[in-house]
């Protein structure tokens, strides 16, 4: 447990669900890290109890209250009369709090902190907006502005003590990578094969993608969780494919998995040599494991995510190789835009070994920095 400066502050939490895992993946995953490692009592506001139970089974989808490993999850429901604010308000994504609970943590005295968690992006503006007071309009209260990022001076990255050891001792056993596998009902990879997981959202370049890999000379075997991939993929084999069956076609191998709570996802991505990742949950978590990595961005209107890709593109490339650079960004341009993306995999491929390293330098280089909790709470710190 990390040494906490405000040990045993409420928190509140509130995340409306909007991007699925993404979202409530964020928030659980923060809420877990600071009843843990800073002791903090934790209360956490749910629109979508169902999705919290598909990446953590233990918590219940038809309970308005209920305690999930110290952590008190509540239903975010009615008008909150009687709702007793924590000293330190947490909201996601922009999710608004109820009006209510705005009104009673404006009597409070003093008032709670209030941080606005936004979403993780690359983009210069970032390091500029992290930390800034965002009076409210009608109401003696202010928010401030918290940015995950990857450059000093933003938020940092979500990672929870020990994520960085757990995953090096997992890649440098063999003997427990097998025992995953065969948990699984499958076989090791066959020598050669370069083993893909894929979690993505529906993506029209996904049947191009899958006739490039079952034409082509290497072996793929991809493994697709249960979802919209995996309907998809379905689709384009001409049958419908439930957790534990497999198909091939050419040179592909699809492996239909059930979906994983949090941790058995960690140990996917840990066990693959790409990983197809989306939104923000998987994205970092991805880039956690220090394999290749391709990422679906959750698309805006008006093509708002086209920048946030660039930016992260931008980043993410320095210090690569150029032609390892060339082919990794228009690989990833290709898969987001949804065409494409059979020739910028071919020319992808032979750049797999140099992605391998510097997605091992680049986990080194991002781990090295404070995570997003522990960032968190040295503001809460000099704020409270």
């Amino acid at each position: 447990m990390s040494t906490s400066p405000l040990p045993g502050l409420r928190c509140d939490i509130f995340c409306s669900v909007v991007d699925n895992f993404g979202d409530v993946g964020v928030a659980w995953r923060l809420a877990r890290q600071l009843s843990t490692e800073y002791a903090l009592k934790v209360r956490l506001w749910l629109d979508d109890l169902a999705t919290l139970h598909r990446i953590w089974p233990p918590a219940r989808d038809d309970l308005p209250v209920q305690t999930v490993m110290n952590i008190e999850v509540r239903r975010w429901q009615g008008d909150f009369a009687g709702v007793v604010p924590a000293p330190l308000v947490l909201e996601t994504f922009g999710c608004a709090l109820p009006e209510r609970y705005l009104a009673a943590m404006a009597e409070r005295r003093p008032p709670p902190l209030w941080l606005n968690l936004d979403h993780l992006s690359a983009e210069a503006w970032v390091k500029g907006c992290h930390g800034l007071p965002s009076p409210h309009p009608r109401l003696p209260l202010t928010g401030y502005f918290f940015y995950p990022g990857f450059e000093p001076g933003t938020g940092g990255l979500i990672r929870e003590a020990g994520l960085m050891a757990r995953r090096q001792a997992w890649q440098a056993d063999a003997a427990q990578r097998r025992q995953f596998w065969q948990g699984l009902g499958l076989p090791e990879p066959e020598p050669g094969t370069l083993s893909v997981s894929l979690f993505s959202y529906d993506n029209p370049a996904l049947p191009e993608l899958s006739a490039a890999w079952a034409e082509g000379k290497h072996k793929v075997r991809c493994l697709v969780p249960e979802g919209i991939a995996l309907e998809a993929l379905g689709r384009w084999l001409g049958h419908p494919l439930q957790p534990g069956q497999r198909r091939c076609q050419g040179n592909l191998e699809v492996c239909a998995l059930a979906f994983f709570d949090q941790d058995g996802y960690d140990r996917l991505l840990w066990s693959c040599d790409l990983n197809f990742v989306r939104g923000e949950d998987s994205f970092v978590r991805g880039q956690w494991a220090a394999r290749p990595l391709a990422w679906s961005i959750y698309q805006q209107p008006e093509g708002a995510h086209w920048p946030k890709l660039e930016a992260f593109l931008d980043r993410y490339c320095q210090g690569l190789e150029s032609s390892a650079a060339t082919a990794y960004r228009h690989f990833s341009q290709a898969w987001n835009r949804g065409q494409g993306v059979g020739p910028a995999w071919h020319a992808l491929h032979e750049h797999l070994p140099a992605l391998l390293a510097h997605a091992g330098c680049w986990a080194e280089q991002q781990g090295a920095r404070p995570d997003l909790a522990r960032q968190l709470m040295l503001f809460c710190k000099e704020k409270l």
